[in-house]
């Protein structure tokens, strides 16, 4: 069937380009031959969060010829719905003078990735589509997720190198015994579920876990293996109820497809079983541990295939190795705001709890921020961070890793010692707080040279709003050591 895509707006703005349109040509084929009745079209947040509106079947072939408009409140939005910007304040220029970008709450524009399409295997008759988020005259968003991705890895692509990522993704898993659905408690954040554990104990790697929940991770395994995701291993966590999946290595922005992928499945599964999934840093449950989400990264010469990190024959860092580890702990306070994005990321950063707490690198050193797992003649040889959790934008936090160890190499810098002690009070230490991550990042020269001011002013007001209202809140810890005492 001919769809005359070649012929619509996205094509004659230069949007979809002829092999996009080939692919989309398949895409509305397979739709076809499948009989999907829906196709949810969406895009990955500033938060990571898949967002967008749902077509029907004779729809389908106009999303390749005109895109689909969304409102760009969508892109200024904090953590809990809130818009963060004041787009109905003043004009530019005017009274308002903060970054304030998408005035007026108007409309973006969703053009198809065709390669993201994806049936899903928990509800066959519809499908998933992700999207780049672009203005209406079809000119880039600076602070979008794929396009800050896309930037970040720009220069690497230039020079013939490839960034490649694996993952390791921690999250809890619980009963849902009341979904909070009363009327009080639809606000903004909606309140939070009540749970209770699906397993009993800090149970790390037993078998007899794993039984226990077999049921359900079987479900979660396979219904990511039906989105194409390259599962390695599933496996029994520290915590109660907690797991983790691993991920075959894979270019950034596959990757981070790939990341918001697995979480909306594993929630949306989860939702569907009566379960609740959390990927939250460190939920507030007696017992819970902390969730990470560990980022293995190595460097790849496209044209000889070789891994760049790969030690030297006597075991000493190559200089990209060398130069990437310098530069992911010389500007690990300002990445801090892209790789652990709320203010519940920082209550993580606790010693000797497997999470680190200092700005430090290790040879195979489950304490330390960074962890170098790399042998002479072993091909996977890898850096993996350990500083991310897994409520991270994935596009955010792997753009982060590719700008700070891309620019340590630039500089010719070269790792320091590595250490044993990775709790040892005389390193540096990682942000505590939301707020500090905020002052690293908004004194870093590092965001600005390479993704621009826009996209910085807008990270800044974003997660300030955040901050702010946390900062307004009064805790639970202050009503308990206060209110008898005065």
């Amino acid at each position: 069937m001919t769809y005359d895509l070649a012929t619509g707006r996205l094509a004659r703005m230069g949007l979809l380009d002829s092999e996009a349109l080939h692919q989309a040509g398949e895409v509305l084929e397979a739709a076809k031959s499948a009989g999907i009745e829906t196709l949810r079209v969406l895009f990955a947040d500033q938060h990571g969060i898949l967002r967008g509106k749902t077509l029907v079947v004779d729809a389908f072939a106009g999303l390749f010829r005109s895109g689909l408009n969304v409102p760009s409140t969508l892109l200024l939005k904090d953590t809990s719905h809130r818009t963060a910007f004041a787009v109905w304040e003043g004009e530019q220029g005017g009274d308002v003078d903060d970054f304030v970008p998408m005035r007026g709450a108007g409309d973006v524009l969703l053009v198809p990735r065709p390669e993201t399409f994806r049936v899903l295997p928990w509800s066959p008759h519809s499908a998933w589509i992700l999207c780049d988020p672009v203005q209406t005259d079809g000119s880039p968003i600076s602070f979008s997720s794929t396009q800050v991705l896309r930037r970040a890895t720009a220069d690497l692509d230039a020079q013939g190198l490839e960034a490649i990522f694996g993952l390791e993704v921690e999250f809890q898993i619980f009963e849902r015994l009341d979904p909070a659905l009363e009327h009080w408690q639809g606000a903004m954040p909606g309140a939070p579920v009540a749970t209770r554990n699906l397993t009993q104990g800090h149970q790390f790697l037993t078998e007899s876990r794993y039984s226990d929940c077999e049921a359900v991770l079987d479900d979660l395994r396979r219904n990511a293996q039906g989105l194409g995701l390259q599962v390695r291993s599933v496996e029994i966590e520290m915590g109660p109820s907690q797991f983790e999946f691993t991920f075959a290595p894979l270019p950034a922005l596959q990757q981070a497809d790939a990341m918001v992928m697995f979480r909306t499945m594993v929630k949306e599964v989860c939702s569907r079983a009566g379960l609740h999934a959390s990927f939250m840093a460190k939920p507030r449950l007696e017992n819970a541990m902390a969730n990470g989400w560990h980022l293995h990264q190595s460097l790849v010469e496209r044209s000889s295939g070789r891994n760049l990190f790969e030690p030297e024959a006597d075991g000493s860092l190559s200089a990209q190795a060398s130069g990437w580890i310098a530069g992911l702990l010389t500007h690990a306070a300002e990445c801090s705001l892209m790789i652990a994005p709320t203010v519940n990321s920082y209550k993580r950063y606790l010693p000797y709890q497997l999470a680190p707490d200092r700005i430090q690198w290790g040879w195979d050193n489950r304490g330390a921020m960074l962890r170098a797992l790399m042998q002479p003649g072993d091909a996977a040889s890898r850096i993996e961070n350990r500083a991310p959790d897994s409520s991270a934008n994935p596009y955010y936090a792997i753009a982060a890793q590719v700008l700070a160890g891309a620019a340590g190499m630039a500089a010719g810098l070269q790792a320091p010692a590595p250490t044993s002690s990775p709790y040892d009070v005389g390193a540096a230490r990682l942000p505590r707080s939301l707020g500090q991550a905020l002052e690293g990042f908004v004194g870093s020269d590092l965001f600005t040279a390479t993704l621009g001011g826009e996209f910085t002013s807008y990270m800044a007001q974003l997660k300030r709003f955040e901050w702010d209202r946390y900062l307004n809140t009064v805790s639970e810890w202050e009503q308990a050591e206060y209110f008898n005492l005065f």
